[in-house]
């Protein structure tokens, strides 16, 4: 038995239904009872609830109750407890930090709402349970936030504080970077700079459109566009640009360091670590010329040199190979990881050799070598044997096809310059370019650098560009733990707020890591936040009096979280045990 809601025209009724079995043994239902039209019983449907407890023997269900010093019974009601500690603690990081202060950049705006509160709610949703701008909704009745009203709080507040935010995109930089700048070495800051491409749902086009289709990083043809983002050697994020899905790696360098220059211009020293995508002989020699601090003199060009370390393509090592022949000797003998150095057009190139990788990248060419041979061997001889006049089950080989299958294999084991296919030959056949096999060989284990920093030592340089692996998990929090794709925003500026709020929550995120490191906990932000979200904000009220408000009691890794957060605990309201 069970009830049932059932429609008649513009009317909704309770009914009480069983489920029988009729003389053929099909299962039906009748109703037993109706009850009643559902908007007439809000207030008889607590009775009717009841009577029918009853008549099944049951008790009907009552509100807890406490007993009072006196002996009489209070009714007791509780609400549903809130999370507080995981919001309370990103809250007081996004205060002390300075991210305020961009109440004074909206005061002056036209918006009416708090655009502040409600950037600074999205970006904690990215942190604590990253969601839709609708879910970001839902998650708020789930959450205490501090010192934020959500009364009439609705979805088009929030796009129209992203509005907001891009309308103000300059003021909202300049605030970012005052707030980064006490956090960055001015001494010697390294900075780190690398892509990534961020998927983007929907078909329809616009003008301006950033989402372009384009080859993603896990080697597919995607709609997305591309997030350039720099950080320091600590792994802070100072800097974000969003560019056209499309957009050439190499083309988008030396605008972005132009503004970090912009953004801090207090920098005495600055080494830009970036991947061997964005080597070009042009971007070297733009490089080469700019200057952190032109020359006040005639010539502006005479001042403080940028200073960078980038790798060297794989698909570039060929030109190198006379130069690097004199450290050959060396690398054959190395039982551990080497550098070495020559230079090369006035700057320097820095080079590693590791023997354990040099042997596996070996036996791996080796391996598939082996296997297309192979193939080649079995096409080979079929294709003698039916010139021969045998016969054979399935369709017949052809020369041109087996090139063709060859060739394909060929070029998906990336040895289209060693293993060389007669495409224009009548009969299928192969060769094995010896030299370039050497050259290869010759090649394995080693990473290849330029650079113009000349107080360095190798072993540094090549220090330095392994840490750029760092701006990657950097990249793997933006796409796990913030989710900032896929993104379903159609307008361009929608898109940029959208990163920006994600590259605010990277900062936020950063900072916590660097906190939690320093304090050798071993806990990692996603961890503190999960320990921190079970710190619950809880109401509970007694005879209808005004409600009591607490925060449950806090465990000894919970203390410890806060205070390498450098984060004092809730405070706001008395801490009540509630069993």
């Amino acid at each position: 038995m069970f009830v049932k809601v059932t429609t008649s025209g513009p009317r909704r009724y309770v009914q009480l239904v069983e489920s029988y079995r009729d003389e053929a043994g099909r299962v039906k239902k009748r109703t037993v009872a109706t009850l009643g039209r559902l908007d007439q019983l809000t207030g008889e449907l607590d009775c009717v609830i009841d009577g029918l407890l009853k008549v099944a023997g049951r008790e009907p269900v009552v509100a807890p109750s406490i007993t009072t010093s006196a002996g009489a019974t209070a009714g007791v009601s509780f609400e549903s407890a809130r999370a507080l500690g995981n919001v309370w603690t990103l809250t007081e990081i996004w205060k002390e930090l300075g991210f305020s202060d961009l109440r004074r950049v909206f005061r002056r705006t036209r918006h009416s709402i708090d655009v502040e509160a409600l950037i600074r709610i999205m970006v904690l949703n990215r942190l604590c349970d990253p969601d839709s701008k609708l879910g970001v909704l839902r998650w708020l009745q789930t959450v205490a936030l501090p010192d934020i009203d959500m009364k009439a709080l609705t979805h088009q507040h929030l796009l129209r504080s992203m509005d907001a935010l891009m309308d103000s995109q300059d003021a909202v930089d300049d605030v970012v970077a005052k707030l980064l700048r006490p956090l960055v070495d001015q001494d010697l800051s390294v900075a780190f700079y690398d892509m990534t491409t961020i998927r983007a749902e929907g078909l329809a086009t616009m003008e301006g459109d950033v989402r372009k289709f384009g080859m993603a990083k896990e080697g597919l043809i995607a709609r997305q566009f591309m997030l350039g983002v720099v950080q320091t050697s600590e792994g802070l994020p100072i800097y974000h640009e969003v560019f056209d899905g499309n957009t050439a790696e190499t083309k988008t360098l030396l605008p972005i360091l132009k503004k970090v220059m912009d953004r801090f211009p207090n920098l005495r020293r600055l080494i830009l670590v970036a991947d061997r995508g964005l080597l070009s002989l042009d971007n070297l020699e733009a490089l080469q010329a700019i200057r952190l601090r032109p020359d006040k003199g005639p010539d502006p060009s005479k001042g403080q040199a940028l200073e960078f370390i980038i790798a060297v393509p794989g698909r570039r090592y060929h030109e190198f190979a006379d130069l690097l022949q004199p450290l050959q000797t060396q690398c054959a003998k190395a039982a551990t990881e080497i550098t070495g150095e020559v230079a090369w057009n006035g700057l320097r190139m820095v080079v590693a050799h590791d023997p354990q990788t040099a042997l596996e990248q070996h036996q791996k060419r080796k391996a598939a070598m082996t296997e297309l041979e192979t193939q080649a061997k079995g096409w080979a001889g079929k294709l003698d044997d039916q010139d021969q006049g045998a016969k054979r089950r399935g369709r017949k080989l052809s020369d041109s096809g087996t090139k063709a299958r060859f060739y394909h294999a060929v070029l998906e084991a990336r040895l289209g310059k060693i293993i060389k296919v007669d495409m224009k030959a009548e009969l299928f056949s192969y060769a094995i370019d010896e030299d370039a096999l050497r050259l290869a060989q010759m090649m394995d284990g080693k990473l290849l650098m330029v650079t113009n920093v000349q107080d360095m030592a190798p072993d540094k340089v090549i220090e330095r560009y392994k840490s750029l692996a760092d701006i990657e998990r950097g990249f793997k929090v933006l796409k796990s733990e913030l989710e900032i794709g896929p993104v379903y925003h159609r307008l361009p500026e929608r898109i940029r707020a959208h990163a920006s709020i994600c590259f605010m929550a990277l900062i936020l995120h950063r900072v916590m890591r660097m906190r939690l490191r320093a304090a050798n906990t071993g806990v990692t932000p996603e961890r503190a936040l999960q320990s921190l979200k079970r710190i619950q904000h809880h109401r509970v009220s007694i005879n209808g009096a005004p409600p009591l408000c607490g925060v449950s009691c806090m465990t000894t890794e919970q203390n410890a979280v806060l205070a390498a957060l450098k984060v004092n605990q809730p405070s706001q309201f008395k801490q009540i045990s509630l069993l």
